[in-house]
């Protein structure tokens, strides 16, 4: 064993080890499975330090499992189509697929560095034919199943990315990915029907006890179930009905206009001539607003008149119908019959266009007056103006007044869900092509199976300009109809890449399956993922689609599972200073030297803690830091510096002190090595030793549990620091080798899962063969956790006046006499009276005195 701790030599060596050993290959056996998986990254070119915490995280879990004896699946892949590749193409001028192939060889060379404990056998890239092929024909049996078709409808357009966004991947108006304000556009899209699923999505999420609250809250609310009352307004002097969704159907007679979004199918039908332009403007100047700020409190409400009016179908009122910038088409109809007496923003908008009012509800002990009314009354009461559904409470009207509505045959009682379905067309070229085939005579024909992959071409111009550039690829563009042999065109949309996301995992169960997408059999047996590690930024896009396609794939025969995702852990961001000079802006760290800028010398800001970023350069090279210090080293700071679920602030002297505390394991071993070579291990000791060897068996107990389900891998490494501490401090070391050797022995098997390098290393110095993994985890021996004595507090008055020493058995006379002689006690209680001495058994004595 050499003295000093070679990290970068060490890592090497039993990289190559694991890998010729195919240490981590995962098959079917007769052990009980355990599929562990960390969200699978985008290939960007380089990982960051919040790849190295995501998959450090994961690594410990799997390798943890492994030692307690499960049959572990761990793999790694690549989430490779998308925008990103295609921007970076022409920025760069080259292909997107030479530029995602290089960075998935980079980046799959640094997560190799860092040590992770991955089956590199069943890797896949969602770019490659091979597994978009099957993606295409899931797509296909969803459109033979009626859950893929095509609609024109208005849709989030991306200026700069050119191309559709869905709902979730709006951001405060913007596209998550660029930032550019998204626009309303009418556009033939492709959805997938996730909305015949909306139910099941949302009773299901009862059952996921093992994800977190808020992340299934969060799709609760996306998922948005409401029920009400659909009710149709007939037209004045048209032959057109206006249907709208209602919570609040005990209002109805309170209703005196109409509320229709900016994109609303019927707003040509129903503006006059004479209202068109101003309808126009109004509706191109809303398109451009941001949906969610449309829809908040403080925005101002906007409307234009169209011309036309709606007849209430309970009293005959004639409401103008009005165009409203804070109604969308993403909820109920996109109508609304608005009732400004019920409602803030109904009654804000008809203050500002002097719309009547019309009081329907009236709160008990208070008389509310329509003409003196500065806000909405949206409280309970009793129903006034409401013909015979006055007297009632709202609560009995919104019953009476729907069985009404359904007796007259002017409306029914309905569920509404805010989810929508899910538009997956894209207008760009790295991307699934949709395996369409569209024929003059024919119409929509879907590729034949036998037909597939349809192979996305390589030879393709990447110029920026809009559109898909397959729509200018000739070979690509034009083939024949496979029903009738005719001349035809092919789809040159691509696939959203959620949707790639949305089965990958799955297919991780058999990636070299050529018979179809899933092995039956493979995805029986290690469906569901037992832990998932992943942000909480994809809580309603990828998440919510993985659970859809799962129910997709499982209603098409395919699996058997109903959920993808057993437990789910979402990790926090890793953080650090920005700092910025004034004359080079944001600076990276190796930038500002003693506060100055090493460009030009100018004093440097330190700003606000932030998500490590790029753009703001308060970033760190994993691979410098594993230059550095080692991947152990890299591995230890990023599990020890906060909780999983915590944002992790980089710390520089955290990293340090990760450095040194694995030196100190490391010369632990060597400056006893000799000592403790063929001592036995024996239970039966005492004073020092038996104290050294309660804390081995409590921290083994410790660590176990804190990492078992509950993720607490910092105060699991916190407990090992202190019996390491604890080790150096042992003083029979000589007397007691056997103590000595379990100490060290242990140590080592519990850090195996956070830095496995140089616990690989020093299971071999310690003399054993085969692997730490062979050892499988320790076991805490219950007898060794008994304690000889406990240390209790004493209290005078409630107040901690002292702590005393006792045997572990000693009974409640011996605790009172204890805490009465203890000095400092005994100096507070001087002239006083003792009035009573409570006891709490194992924790304190409180003494009352006067």
């Amino acid at each position: 064993m050499e003295e000093r701790y070679d990290a970068g030599g060490i890592e090497g060596k039993w990289q190559a080890h694991w890998e010729k050993e195919q240490t981590f290959k995962a098959a079917q056996d007769g052990r009980d499975k355990y599929y562990l998986l960390e969200m699978f990254p985008y290939p960007s070119g380089r990982i960051h330090m919040g790849h190295v915490r995501n998959y450090s995280i994961g690594d410990v879990v799997a390798r943890f499992k492994r030692l307690q004896g499960f049959n572990v699946l761990h793999p790694m892949g690549w989430d490779a189509f998308g925008m990103p590749a295609e921007n970076a193409a022409i920025q760069h001028g080259t292909h997107p697929g030479k530029w995602t192939y290089e960075n998935i060889d980079n980046m799959r060379a640094q997560l190799k560095k860092m040590g992770f404990s991955y089956d590199w056998d069943r890797e896949l890239a969602t770019c490659h034919p091979e597994y978009y092929r099957w993606e295409q024909l899931i797509f296909l049996k969803m459109f033979e199943k009626g859950l893929a078709y095509k609609k024109s409808s208005f849709v989030n357009w991306c200026p700069d990315c050119q191309t559709v966004l869905a709902n979730e991947q709006v951001e405060n108006g913007a596209c998550w990915r660029c930032g550019m304000l998204v626009e309303q556009k009418e556009l033939e899209q492709w959805f997938f029907k996730i909305t015949d699923y909306a139910q099941e999505l949302l009773d299901d999420t009862c059952r996921l006890s093992g994800w977190p609250e808020p992340v299934l809250t969060m799709q609760r609310n996306w998922i948005g179930r409401s029920t009400g009352c659909e009710i149709a307004f007939p037209v004045a002097d048209a032959d057109l009905q206006i249907r709208v969704f209602t919570t609040r159907p005990d209002t109805l007679f309170g209703a005196t206009f109409m509320s229709l979004a900016a994109e609303h199918p019927m707003v040509a039908d129903l503006t006059t001539p004479d209202r068109r332009a101003e309808v126009e403007a109004f509706v191109a100047r809303v398109r451009t607003q941001d949906k969610a700020r449309r829809t908040s409190d403080d925005f101002v409400k906007e409307g234009v008149f169209t011309g036309s009016y709606a007849i209430n179908p309970v009293n005959g009122l004639r409401l103008p119908v009005f165009l409203a910038n804070f109604v969308l088409m993403d909820y109920g109809t996109g109508a609304v019959m608005a009732v400004p007496t019920h409602d803030q923003r109904d009654f804000e908008f008809a203050r500002k266009y002097d719309i009547p009012m019309v009081l329907v509800i009236q709160p008990e002990n208070q008389t509310l007056d329509v003409a003196v009314m500065d806000e909405a009354w949206v409280g309970s009461g009793c129903l006034v103006n409401s013909g015979p559904f006055d007297g009632l409470d709202n609560e009995t009207a919104k019953e009476k007044i729907a069985e009404y509505l359904e007796a007259q045959g002017f409306g029914r009682k309905t569920i509404n869900y805010r989810l929508r379905d899910w538009g997956v067309s894209r207008q760009r070229y790295w991307g699934t092509p949709i395996p369409i085939i569209y024929c003059p005579h024919c119409g929509i024909v879907p590729v034949p199976e036998k037909d597939l992959p349809v192979v996305l071409p390589m030879d393709v111009e990447i110029s920026g300009e809009g559109g898909s550039p397959l729509a200018r690829h000739q070979a690509f563009l034009k083939t024949n109809c496979p029903t009738c042999g005719g001349d035809a065109r092919r789809e040159t949309d691509t696939f959203d890449t959620f949707v790639e996301s949305s089965w990958y995992f799955a297919r991780y169960t058999c990636p070299r399956f050529d018979q179809g997408p899933l092995d039956r059999e493979a995805v029986d047996h290690w469906l569901p993922v037992d832990q998932y590690i992943g942000g909480i930024e994809h809580a309603v896009m990828h998440l919510l689609y993985a659970r859809f396609f799962t129910k997709v794939m499982r209603d098409l025969g395919m699996l058997s599972q109903d959920e993808p995702f057993r437990n789910l852990l979402t990790q926090g961001m890793v953080c650090m200073d920005t700092v910025s000079c004034p004359a080079h802006g944001w600076l990276f760290p190796e930038q500002a030297v003693d506060g100055k800028c090493s460009l030009c010398g100018a004093s440097v800001k330190t700003g606000r803690t932030e998500k490590m970023s790029k753009s703001k350069k308060n970033v760190v090279d994993p691979d410098q830091l594993i230059a550095r210090y080692g991947a152990d080293t890299a591995r230890l700071f990023s599990l020890f510096a906060a909780p999983p679920e915590k944002d992790l602030e980089w710390n520089e002297q955290g990293v340090e002190g990760c450095y040194r505390f694995l030196h100190r394991v490391w010369r632990a071993v060597y400056d006893n090595l000799e000592r403790i070579a063929g001592a036995d291990i024996l239970p039966e000791v005492d004073g020092a030793a038996r104290d050294l060897r309660r804390q081995v068996h409590r921290t083994i107990k410790k660590v176990t549990e804190d990492i078992d389900g509950r993720f607490h891998f910092n105060t699991a490494i916190a407990s090992v620091m202190e019996l390491v501490n604890a080790v150096y401090g042992f003083e029979e070391k000589a007397r007691h080798p056997g103590v000595m050797r379990e100490a060290l022995e242990a140590t080592v098997r519990l850090l195996a899962p956070f830095v496995p390098h140089i616990c690989e290393e020093l299971w071999t110095c310690l003399g054993h063969a085969g692997g730490i993994e062979s050892a499988g985890w320790p076991d805490w021996d219950e007898t060794a956790l008994v304690e000889d004595s406990k240390t209790i507090v004493v209290q005078v008055n409630g107040k901690v006046r002292g702590k005393v020493t006792v045997a572990a058995d000693a009974d409640e006379a011996s605790l009172r006499q204890a805490a009465l002689e203890e000095s400092n006690v005994a100096r507070f209680l001087e002239g006083k009276t003792v009035r009573k001495v409570v006891v709490v058994p194992s924790r304190l004595v409180n003494i009352v005195a006067s």
